[in-house]
């Protein structure tokens, strides 16, 4: 298990506070297993665009990092990653929901994998599919990270 999946895992039972920005948007890690995580956020104006409607960048943190938390799940002791690319399509709008981001891992390989993410709102209904590339860095490259 890398420092990423058990950091994960200690968030989930309550033994470390959540990175500053779930805090800041106001989601939470609600699962995690192997190649695939949940995040969950109540969602209200406080995350709305001029619109009135969930701001893109909110879909696209949440996603983020459901993604990033399914995807360091797979990883082994001294690896850790980095994202490559993210793409997202807005399917449906949202102005007050509690969402569920479910990241899971498509494809791994020795380098690079692709995950993820399907964002639902409290009916079940599809809001936003986003995708990510991800690069497993090792040795040197993996500190400090």
């Amino acid at each position: 298990m890398s420092q990423l999946s058990e950091y994960a895992q200690k968030i989930l039972r309550g033994e470390l506070p959540p990175p500053a920005v779930a805090s800041l948007i106001g989601f939470v890690l609600k699962e995690v297993e192997p190649g695939r995580s949940m995040v969950e956020l109540r969602a209200d104006e406080r995350h709305a665009n001029p619109m009135g409607t969930v701001h893109g960048g909110i879909l696209c943190d949440i996603a983020d990092m459901a993604m990033g938390i399914a995807y360091a799940s797979t990883l082994v002791e001294d690896e850790t990653f980095t994202t490559l690319e993210l793409k997202i399509n807005f399917l449906r709008p949202v102005w007050k929901s509690t969402l569920r981001a479910e990241g899971k891992v498509v494809q791994t390989g020795k380098t690079v994998g692709l995950v993820e993410c399907d964002i639902t709102d409290e009916q079940g209904h599809l809001v936003a599919r986003a995708s990510s590339t991800c690069m497993t860095l090792r040795g040197a490259a993996a500190h400090g990270r």
